[in-house]
Formats: C-alpha cells, structure tokens, sequence
C-alpha cells in the first residue's frame, strides 16, 4: 500500500515537473522569439548585421567629412558686410562653421555634441537600413518579416557601437527563426578625432592663436604702418595688396601643424609654425583665397593705396629730407577648415578668423554672449522708409540700403520697386546710403531717431578714360589723379586710365613724378636730453644735459615732381556721356638739387588743369 502511495506521488512530482518546464520554455519561447538561430538561418543575419555595419560606417565618414553633423539644417546667407554663411562648402561638402559672423554681424557658435553625433548617426542607420536588400534570399524560398526597429549609438574613441533592436522573423518550409537584438561594432577614430578637434578649437577660442598667426601674415605681405625716405608719394595698388595678402594667408596657414610625429622640419625657423598641441594624428590647417572673405583697408580706396610725402613743403631745407609715413587699418574676416585625418578616417570642421582693425580678436563668445556685448546693428527699433530714384525720377530697384552711425555701418537691405521699408538702428546725424549697380553711391545725412522717411536721388556713373598730356606732350613717366567729390577717386597713370565718376562738383589735383639725381647727402644732427647727474645729487632728482650726435645717412631721391597742377570743375553728365577725358598740365624742371624740388612743389600750387571731353 505504501508502495503505490509513493509512486503516485512521484507519477505527480514528474507531471509537474514537465508542465513546469513545459511553461518556463514556453515563456522563454514566447520572451525571446526562438533566439537560438538555426544554422540555416545565419546568412539572412549575418548580411542584416553586415548591412548595419555599412550604414554606421557611411554614417561616421559623412559625420566626419561635415563637421561632426549629417543632417544639417538653418543655412543662413552672408552679406556684404559678413560674407560667411552657415555652412562652408568644400568639394561638394556643406560643412556647418563651428564659429562664424553672420550676416546680421553676430557673432554664432555651432558646435555639435557628443551625443548630436550619436543622435545623427542613429537616425542615419534606422534610415539606411530600411534599404538592405532580402531579394536573393527571397528566391530561395525564405519568407522574412521585420518589425519596428530602435537604433541606439555608443561612441567611443576608437570604436563605434551599434544596438539595434528589431523583430526580424525568418520561415522557410516548417522552419522558423526570430531575433531581436542586432549588435555591431567596429574600429573607428570618429570618436578620437571629435576630442582633438573640441581641443583645438578650445585652444583657439582661448588662444586666438590663428588670429596671431594672421596678423603677422598681414605685416609681412602687406603695408601697415612706417615710411619711405622719399619726396614722391609711395604708391600701392589695393587690388594687388589684397591678392598678396590672400596669397600669404594660403602659404601661411598650410604650414601650421601641431606638435608630434607627423611631420619632419628642414629648418630650424619652421618651429613657428608649430602650435603648442600634441597630437598624433597628422591635422592641416586650410585656407583657400576662394572662399568667403572680407578684407577691407582703412585709409585707401578701391584702386590706390597712397602714403603722401612730408618734407616736400616749404621748410624743405630745415628738414633736410623728405618722408612718406602711412598708416593702414585692415579688417579681416576668412575661413580656414582644420582637418583630422588617419588613412581613410578624417574629421574636419571650418572656423571664422577675425581680425579688427589689425589686432585679433580677444576672444570667441557665444551666441548669447555676443548679444549681452553692444552691437549697434542688432538694434533696430526704428521703422523707416528710403525711396530710391535716377535723375528722372524712376525708381531704382535692388539698391542697397546701409546706415552708418558712429563707426558702425549697419546693412539694411535693399529697394523693391524703388523702395525699402524696414528697421534701422536710433541715430542722431547718422548717414543714409545708397547704391546699385551702374550708379554712384551716395550718403546723406540722417537722424533716425526723429526721422522716419527720406528721398535718395542717385546720380549715373560713366566709364571713362583718362589721357594725360605734360607740357603738351604725351604722359611718360608716373601722374597720380585724383577726383576728389562727395565721392573721391584717385588713379595712377600709365597703369590705370579707366575711372567712373558721376556729374558733381570735383577737386581735380594731377601730380606727375619722374627719375631724379637728387641725393640729400650725409649729416649730423646733434640731439640733447636731460638724464640723472650721478651721485647724491642725482638721489634727490639733480639732472644734467646729455647730448648725442645722430648721423643721417645719405639718401637719394628716385623720383621727384616734375609737373601737374590743380583746378575744380563742375563734370556734367552731358559731357561725361563722350567717354573720355583729356588732361593737360604744365611741365617743372627735373630737379637736381633739394632747392630746385622744394621751388617745383611752391610753383605746383599756382598751375591748373586743362580740361578736354572727347
């Protein structure tokens, strides 16, 4: 009796037993939809995991090659007076600037996080892998269902990891598979190569250190500030400076590097260029003459860049020489795209380099900051009205429209149908221009902050050329021209003979140089200074004179005046339809001696221009 009781109870604990295990694998079936993958199966997941694989390394490289971002929108334009827009475009890549000027002028940072890119490149491959192809297992006989899917990116220095949870469930004949999880992960610097690229831009925003790099570029190929021992103006075409200077910033930024092992200096000299960053990843620095910059010279105009001379006056004989001391202000704005870069792998991004009145920046703000910092331009409160005409009164279209107000020249926009309204910063005696192609520009005075319309009337610019006569004889040395109206211009012949002017009220001033013998010759020049007298005396402030003997070397003079002559004349527009101007101005003796230059520039003042339209 006691026998079958027991083998009842164990008949029971076997039952339930197999319906507990019966439960636990259907929950465990039901939980991980037949995980175990039948070795039939493998192909179908391994290509899903293989095609994953190539969508997170598309990804990567599209995120390296555009700034750490692959969807990239908000693209914002330049203007004239900020030429950058959002994005820099570099061999069919719009790469989003981490720093850059608006065209509003603010200032605007836009640097992606590490979980941007993460972000980025997890929609990159939920996306890309809606498009694997399942075709060729389709022909052979295999059904797939795939459901929704998550995509989830780890990134780490020197790898990418990618999750994707998805149901993907296979059936061919009475087989069937499921899996839900899809890991992936492979060798990539992305990650390593953000971190530098975040060091090298704190640098810079800390350090300006491109900026310093610029401004000496800027002294080195291009005039800024000294003088020339000469009695004739020194003479630089702007055109040619800003070419040189685009030059030396190409040169110059290509050979910057950070320190390591990339690279090997031929000299000793070539430690200038290297920054003060280790790294051992080879980085370039770039910057193209092509792209977006703005380089602006204070104290020339479009054509000439001029240093007068001092010493040519009357009191000549006192100085004992002549001198032409300049002083150039510039602004710079430009581009340079720092790449990261190992074999295949490369993470670049483009930065504005700013320098303001030839001094770098101090510092990068951000957006926020930048708007705490006084920019007139961003304040504009006053709503105005600017109607734009021709001399006939038609209305002028597309002129543009800008406001000066201190030392800030604010753009507002231009003229539809003659006419713009929009806001304007509050002024008082601000100056309202305008100009559009094929007219002159033209400035007026404007008080915003009790004005709210004007009239701008601008008058048709002619394309002329200038002759020159000297003596009556046909210019063959150097004539500098100058039209000095409400707007001046000023060429130098034989160069350039082709100016636009427009009918107004102009100071006419022609100075012609040519080769001279005249050579000031050595002196001395005694020159005394009050210093310490030495001893107890000198403890309770005694001083004593102390003189030196300066010696001024010989100088010779290679060009001198040798003609021109001044006038004023009213230019009609009836006259400045023919196209061409003929000047004729008297001829001085070619000086031999510093009297006879210093007797040429006091009869200069009493000869005058004659006129000739043809």
């Amino acid at each position: 009796m006691f026998n079958k009781k027991a083998q009842v109870t164990i008949f029971i604990i076997i039952a339930i037993v197999i319906i507990g295990g019966l439960t636990a694998y259907l929950l465990i079936r039901s939980k991980s939809k037949l995980e175990i993958i039948d070795p039939a199966f493998s192909p179908i997941f391994n290509y899903y995991s293989s095609c994953i694989e190539d969508a997170a390394r598309a990804a990567a490289d599209l995120t390296g090659s555009q700034g750490g971002r692959i969807y990239i929108s908000g693209y914002e334009t330049g203007s004239e007076y900020a030429p950058f827009s959002s994005q820099l475009n570099f061999l069919g890549f719009n790469i989003p600037y981490w720093y850059y000027v608006a065209g509003n002028g603010i200032i605007k940072e836009q640097v992606p996080s590490k979980q941007d890119i993460e972000k980025d490149i997890s929609l990159y491959v939920k996306e890309k892998i809606s498009d694997c192809d399942f075709e060729s297992f389709y022909r052979q006989g295999f059904s797939i269902e795939l459901g929704n899917k998550e995509v989830n990116i780890n990134l780490e220095d020197n790898k990418i990891k990618v999750n994707v949870e998805q149901d993907i469930t296979i059936t061919k004949d009475d087989k069937i598979a499921r899996k839900i999880k899809h890991e992936v992960e492979f060798e990539s610097k992305l990650g390593n190569f953000y971190n530098l690229a975040k060091e090298i831009y704190d640098k810079e925003k800390n350090e300006a250190f491109l900026e310093n790099y610029a401004v000496d570029v800027l002294r080195l190929y291009a005039p800024v500030d000294g003088a020339e021992i000469s009695c004739s103006p020194k003479i630089w075409k702007t055109r040619e400076v800003i070419d040189d200077l685009k030059t030396g910033l190409e040169n110059n930024v290509a050979k910057l590097k950070l320190k390591g092992n990339y690279y090997s200096l031929k000299e000793k000299k070539d430690e200038y260029f290297v920054i003060n960053k280790e790294t051992n990843d080879q980085v370039n620095f770039i910057y193209n003459p092509t792209w977006p910059s703005k380089i602006e010279v204070i104290g020339a105009d479009e054509e000439l860049m001029m240093a007068n001379p001092i010493g040519n006056q009357a009191g000549l004989g006192a100085m004992g020489f002549c001198y032409a001391p300049y002083h150039f202000v510039y602004d710079l704005s430009f581009p340079v795209l720092i790449q990261i870069f190992d074999g295949n792998e490369i993470f670049q991004f483009p930065i504005a380099v700013i320098i303001d009145n030839n001094v770098p920046r101090e510092a990068i703000f951000s957006e926020t900051e930048q708007e705490e910092n006084v920019d007139l331009c961003s304040f504009k409160a006053q709503d105005i009205e600017v109607n734009v005409y021709d001399i006939n009164l038609n209305k002028i279209n597309k002129a543009q429209i800008s406001y000066e107000c201190f030392d800030k020249s604010c753009n507002l926009g231009e003229t539809d149908n003659g006419k713009f309204t929009g806001k304007t910063p509050v002024c008082i005696n601000g100056f309202i221009s305008a100009k559009a192609e094929g007219f002159a520009e033209k400035k007026q005075i404007f008080s915003s902050n009790t004005e709210i319309s004007t009239d701008i009337i601008l008058d048709k610019e002619y394309d002329l050329y200038i002759e020159l006569e000297v003596g009556n004889k046909p210019l063959k040395e150097t004539a500098i021209v100058s039209f000095d109206g409400q707007i001046s211009k000023t060429l130098s012949l034989p160069e350039t003979n082709n100016i636009k002017l427009s009918e107004g009220l102009y100071n006419i001033s022609v100075y012609v140089y040519g080769n001279s013998s005249v050579t000031i010759p050595e002196s001395t020049k005694t020159q005394c200074t009050q210093v310490s007298s030495g001893g107890i005396a000198g403890l309770f402030g005694s001083t004593k004179e102390q003189c030196f003997d300066i010696k001024i070397p010989s100088t010779k003079i290679e060009y001198a005046l040798i003609g021109g002559g001044v006038t004023e004349h009213y230019l009609l527009a009836n006259d400045l339809e023919k196209g061409k101007i003929k000047l004729k101005v008297p001829e001085l003796g070619r000086p031999d001696s510093l009297e006879k230059l210093q007797y040429n520039y006091e009869l200069f003042d009493k000869m005058g221009v004659e006129i000739e339209f043809q």
